[in-house]
């Protein structure tokens, strides 16, 4: 009977550290977290979580010579040679964290940044399983992507491929991004980007719309509004999925992915904003590209844990 081999997922997040152990065929053993310890510029948080790998290799009675390594996801810029590049969410500067980690942990370490590597997870076993060449965007918080060519990752020479929420998309714009920069996608497709441009349209004139009835508008109201036909709330959705179906028609230009997944927490709206990006972005597409499917990501927290493993694999 062929031995068992494993390896570890994890995704660095600002506050907890996702982890996953698995089989080395992609089966989950088991998952949870630890907490980020931020404390002296993120100096433990590498130390961490190799105590957290060694206690689990230990529990599950796993040799350490059957584990093939730890795949990594950083909320930063990250080189193809496993170098930081800053990550100001945690507090390190520039170095490279594959060689730190192995150094500790004994073990071969591959990392990426968070969203490439949640792409990873979900060309894998989500959203874009069956595919080689995907794009990946994540509504959230901000507006993360990952590009995904041939089965590899685009890392990009400074290690920022894949920042989709940073295309620039309005030079109008007078509100400045986290980034610095004025006018990015982010600040249009996020979950805080939908409620600017829905207090923004509510100032506009006085037509009726039961968004005026909330204190504290969300994206999931702006969503749930429209598909109760809102005329406003249609007006905003309409807005926020032209700006994505441009930027993501754009992206295509260059990369031509077989499919684009849409995940984060703005995509459980569902159907109603992938029907309509899909329908601004075949407006805007290159006439090779009109035909890019689009597809929801199924992974959710767990992308960045499958990615990677996957990273390990590769």
């Amino acid at each position: 009977m062929e031995k068992k081999r494993f390896g570890f997922g994890i995704d660095i997040g600002g506050t907890t550290i996702k982890m996953g152990f698995f089989e080395y065929n992609g089966t989950l053993v088991e998952k949870w977290e630890i907490p980020t310890d931020k404390t002296n510029d993120g100096a433990n948080i590498l130390t961490d979580i190799a105590n957290a790998i060694e206690g689990k290799i230990k529990e599950h009675n796993v040799a350490k010579s059957d584990v093939v390594g730890v795949g990594m996801g950083i909320p930063g810029p990250v080189k193809a040679d496993g170098t930081v590049n800053r990550c100001v969410n945690l507090g390190w500067g520039v170095f490279n964290a594959a060689e730190a980690l192995e150094n500790i942990i004994g073990l071969p370490v591959k990392v990426g940044n968070d969203a490439n590597v949640a792409a990873l997870g979900e060309m894998w076993q989500g959203g874009g399983k069956g595919y080689e060449d995907v794009v990946v965007v994540t509504l959230g918080t901000g507006v993360g992507g990952g590009i995904i060519i041939g089965g590899q990752m685009v890392a990009g020479a400074n290690g920022a491929g894949g920042e989709i929420g940073h295309i620039t998309m309005n030079r109008e714009e007078l509100e400045t991004c986290g980034c610095g920069k004025c006018g990015c996608l982010e600040q249009y497709a996020s979950a805080t980007g939908v409620v600017r441009l829905a207090t923004r349209r509510l100032k506009k004139n006085d037509d009726a719309s039961k968004l005026r009835d909330l204190d504290n508008i969300t994206s999931k109201d702006v969503f749930d509004l429209a598909k109760a036909n809102d005329k406003v709330a249609n007006e905003v959705v309409d807005k926020v999925s032209e700006y994505l179906g441009l930027a993501l028609a754009n992206i295509t230009c260059v990369v031509n992915p077989q499919v684009i997944v849409i995940g984060g927490g703005v995509s459980k709206a569902g159907s109603i904003l992938t029907d309509t990006v899909k329908k601004h972005f075949v407006d805007n597409a290159f006439h090779a590209c009109k035909d890019t499917e689009f597809k929801l990501a199924e992974l959710g927290n767990d992308a960045g844990i499958y990615g990677g493993m996957k990273l390990v694999m590769d």
